[in-house]
């Protein structure tokens, strides 16, 4: 499927590997031009370098805290004038909900609520005197149904789900839509952490932890960079048409009517 999005330019924030990469891989494939955000230098170099070569596409790369102001001023600036805008920040650490102040709740809003609000706020009026744009925000099955351990990602995500609901259907008479990804668990640095959480709790092997987790996906598996097919879907011509949606990929993990 031709998506109708060649030569059209993305900012992606914190996109140097995990589900963040495959939708910079999947975008580029279409043809897109990106602007690429991380913290570490390192790794965003090699993806920009690889995504070169592999597809042909200008890639722009800024190494920045995109969370902080200064490093969102940086960002923005070197962005310019783009056409899509994907969103995605690291979730906030799992704990007990006893454990949790307010300058927790303020970091996880910050990241993954405050963040993505402040880049639309920033981008979605060009888009919208161009009559044309996509906004993607990558959250999480969360908010769908929470997950105990991980309150505070509940707190900030669903609070985003809100502001999107929203304001998607403010932009929509515009040419402008804003959806929303909902990963379950996909096979990341993410991951990984929350199942060596679960070894060191539990005295288990990695691998014994990763079985137990699978076992409760239908789909017996975690995700994998097929996540980044579907970004790419939603930033489509194709899509126009949804607006304001909470697209769950997750394995058939949320056990859900609707």
């Amino acid at each position: 499927m031709d998506l109708g999005i060649k030569g059209k330019r993305a900012l992606v924030c914190a996109y140097s590997k995990g589900l963040g990469r495959g939708c910079a891989e999947a975008l580029a494939a279409a043809g897109v031009e990106l602007v690429l955000n991380a913290r570490g230098a390192e790794a965003l170099e090699a993806t920009a370098a690889a995504i070169r070569a592999a597809h042909g596409v200008a890639v722009t790369t800024v190494a920045a805290d995109i969370v902080s102001e200064a490093g969102r001023a940086e960002v923005l600036a070197a962005a310019g004038t783009v056409d899509i805008l994907v969103t995605n920040a690291g979730g906030p650490p799992p704990g007990l909900w006893s454990d949790w102040g307010r300058e927790d709740f303020i970091k996880a809003l910050d990241a993954n609520m405050l963040t993505p609000i402040a880049l639309m706020t920033a981008l979605v009026p060009g888009m919208i005197e161009r009559k044309w744009g996509r906004v993607v925000n990558i959250t999480s099955q969360s908010v769908k149904a929470p997950i105990p351990q991980l309150g505070l990602s509940n707190a900030a995500r669903t609070g985003l789900t809100g502001y999107v609901a929203g304001t998607a259907r403010q932009v929509a008479p515009f040419g402008v839509t804003i959806n929303n990804m909902l990963p379950g668990m996909h096979d990341t640095d993410r991951a990984a952490a929350l199942d060596g959480g679960v070894v060191k709790a539990r005295g288990i092997t990695l691998d014994q932890a990763r079985a137990e987790r699978m076992a409760t996906i239908p789909a017996r598996r975690y995700g994998t960079p097929e996540f980044g097919a579907m970004c790419a879907f939603l930033c489509s011509m194709q899509a126009g048409f949804i607006v304001g949606q909470n697209i769950l990929l997750d394995g058939g993990a949320t056990n859900a009517t609707l």
